[in-house]
């Protein structure tokens, strides 16, 4: 399949940002061709995470290049493909994966890792890994614009590194998959890869946004026989229950802590596994205390702009409880979503359950908005 617009640049509409906390404005943009090992996309959907959004506020460092073109969670073609690619072409439904799989690092050759040494997850990263420089430009005076976490979904087009690009068998419906290239994976990888739930096991959940009830998906689908969902908002508590959540605790409305309720309602003994899904180190504690003094993990996901450290004494690990993080799930991009994709083709995975909102790309900062405010979980945006 060839496209029009092969080996020309492109003119094209992304959101741009051009300082942290500012509204993004739709300009036209130009995008370079592909290099060696790269793959110019055209986006179909993306949507809106809360990394998208801390970074848009300037959290984590993410605010030293602007202006830049944020996004991640996304779905689109491939327009064209540069030199040496030779695991895709143009035409083929794809992910950009902001966190990708070389193939060759002792990193990707290791079993149960996934931060490729070459192309891992990095928010200061604003230039392609080949050549350093940018494949974004200004269309009126051709200034650089820098790119995020390898991916730059804010756009009708963007470059990514081959490697952060997973191929989609197209039966698959791509504005579902796009929720797979982050939130959903992330949560539910958690659960199977990170944590590894038994049938049976006992689980608490804190924080219940997307990633929050895609590790409630993950426990449901894995058996799991108890699964507590914690939130200040009660309004997630009827989307938590199609998720398979079956008690919930809001902190605000307790006059007890949150892992005392746990304890109550696993008849003291707490839960196998809770998941730190909140952003908040006082529920990082919460989530650590709930978990069983025997056999108790603890999975930190939610990503932290506080400068505290771990709420946690030495001493209170040799009481049989582990904490751990996960980045992406814990999947390897190119080797291991494929059989998610299938998982989800057969049902396992209810993906209708986490789009809260369709808008059209224009509306991306009514999008930013519903998320920062708590009213979404994710808005699909359709370029």
């Amino acid at each position: 399949m060839r496209m029009e617009t092969q080996g020309k640049v492109i003119t094209c509409k992304a959101a741009v940002a051009w300082g942290a906390g500012e509204a993004l404005v739709m300009e036209d943009v130009k995008v370079d061709l592909p290099q060696r090992l790269e793959v110019r996309l055209r986006i179909l959907f993306t949507s809106i995470c809360h990394t998208d959004l801390s970074a848009w506020k300037g959290e984590n460092g993410a605010q030293q290049a602007y202006p830049r073109i944020l996004g991640h969670e996304a779905a689109g073609i491939v327009e064209s493909v540069g030199e040496g690619v030779k695991d895709m072409k143009a035409g083929d439904h794809v992910l950009p994966i902001f966190t990708g799989e070389c193939g060759d690092c002792r990193v990707c050759k290791r079993e149960g890792a996934n931060l490729c040494e070459r192309f891992r997850v990095d928010p200061m990263k604003k230039v392609m890994v080949g050549d350093g420089r940018t494949r974004f430009f200004t269309s009126k005076d051709n200034k650089p614009i820098y790119h995020f976490l390898n991916t730059s979904t804010f756009s009708e087009y963007t470059v990514v590194d081959s490697a952060c690009v997973v191929k989609v068998d197209p039966r698959f419906p791509l504005e579902k998959m796009s929720l797979l290239s982050c939130g959903v994976s992330t949560g539910v990888g958690a659960a199977w890869n990170v944590a590894d739930i038994q049938p049976g096991s006992t689980v608490a959940v804190f924080g219940l946004g997307a990633v929050g009830l895609a590790v409630a998906e993950g426990a449901r689908a894995r058996g799991a026989s108890k699964i507590i969902g914690i939130d200040v908002n009660p309004d997630k508590f009827p989307l938590g229950r199609e998720a398979g959540i079956s008690e919930f605790i809001n902190p605000k409305q307790s006059d007890k802590t949150v892992h005392e309720r746990v304890m109550e309602i696993t008849g003291g003994g707490g839960v196998e596994y809770s998941f730190e899904c909140a952003g908040s180190i006082e529920a990082l504690r919460e989530a650590f205390l709930s978990t069983n003094s025997g056999v108790g993990m603890t999975v930190l996901l939610g990503v932290h702009a506080s400068p505290k450290l771990l709420p946690i004494h030495p001493m209170e690990l040799f009481e049989g409880r582990s904490i751990t993080a996960s980045v992406f799930g814990g999947f390897k991009p190119k080797t291991q979503l494929p059989l998610l994709f299938t998982q989800c083709l057969r049902g396992m995975l209810n993906l209708d359950l986490f789009i809260s909102h369709q808008l059209p790309f224009k509306d991306i900062n009514e999008a930013m908005q519903l998320l920062h405010q708590g009213k979404a979980l994710r808005c699909l945006l359709r370029l």
